[in-house]
C-alpha cells in the first residue's frame, strides 16, 4: 500500500494510524515563526467512529489504508446481519448492526448503498441521499390542510419516524432526505 507524505494529506484520504483505518477530516498546515512546520490533522477512526487530533512534522508519512467504497445493492436483514450484493459480480457481503449504524432505518430492499470495505469486510454503510418509503402509520389527513399547516409524525415501512405535513395520509409514498431525516415531497404513483 502506498505511503502518503504530509504534503499529500487532504480531506477524505484514507490512512492507517495506530493499526486502525482512518479518514482525514481536516488538515491544517502550520508554519510557525520559529521551528519546523507541521500539520495539524483531524482523523476519524473508521472502525469506531471516534475523532482523533494529531500533529505530524513536515515530511512525515502514513501508510494508505486498504479501504474501498463500493456501490452495493441491499438485499435483506436476517435478524442479525444485513446482506449486500455487488450488482456486477453478484458477490455478497454481510454487515452487522455496528457497521450499518443509523443507516438501518433507511435501508429498503434493492436500494443501492455505498459500502466501505476494509480488508474485504464492511465497516460502514451510507444509504442513498434520497429514499422513497411508504407511510405505514400516521394520523388521518384533514381536508383543507396545507403544506404550511404544521407537521405530524409518520412511521415509515423501514421503522423510521419522520415529520410530515398534515395533508399526508397513511399508505402514501414519500421522498425523504437520509442526510437530515426530513420529508422532501410526495411521490406520485
Amino acid at each position: 500500500m502506498a505511503n502518503y507524505s504530509t504534503n499529500e494529506f487532504r480531506s477524505g484520504l484514507k490512512v492507517m494510524l495506530d493499526g486502525e483505518p482512518c479518514s482525514i477530516l481536516d488538515n491544517e498546515f502550520v508554519k510557525p515563526g520559529k521551528g519546523q512546520a507541521f500539520n495539524r490533522v483531524k482523523l476519524r477512526n473508521l472502525n469506531t467512529g471516534r475523532v482523533w487530533e494529531r500533529t505530524f512534522k513536515s515530511g512525515e508519512s502514513l501508510e494508505g489504508a486498504d479501504v474501498i467504497d463500493q456501490d452495493m445493492e441491499y438485499l435483506y436483514n436476517d435478524g442479525e446481519f444485513y446482506h449486500f450484493m455487488d450488482p456486477t459480480t453478484f458477490d455478497q457481503v454481510q454487515a452487522d448492526l455496528k457497521a450499518v449504524g443509523d443507516a438501518a432505518s433507511w435501508l429498503k430492499e434493492q436500494d443501492v448503498c455505498s459500502v466501505t470495505l476494509y480488508n474485504g469486510a464492511p465497516i460502514s454503510v451510507t444509504p442513498p441521499n434520497f429514499v422513497e418509503l411508504e407511510i405505514v402509520e400516521t394520523d388521518p389527513g384533514l381536508k383543507g390542510d396545507t403544506a404550511q399547516g404544521g407537521t405530524k409524525p409518520a412511521h415509515l415501512s423501514t421503522g423510521a419516524v419522520v415529520k410530515v405535513p398534515l395533508f399526508i395520509s397513511q399508505g402514501e409514498v414519500i421522498r425523504v432526505d437520509t442526510r437530515t431525516g426530513e420529508y422532501v415531497s410526495r411521490v406520485k404513483s
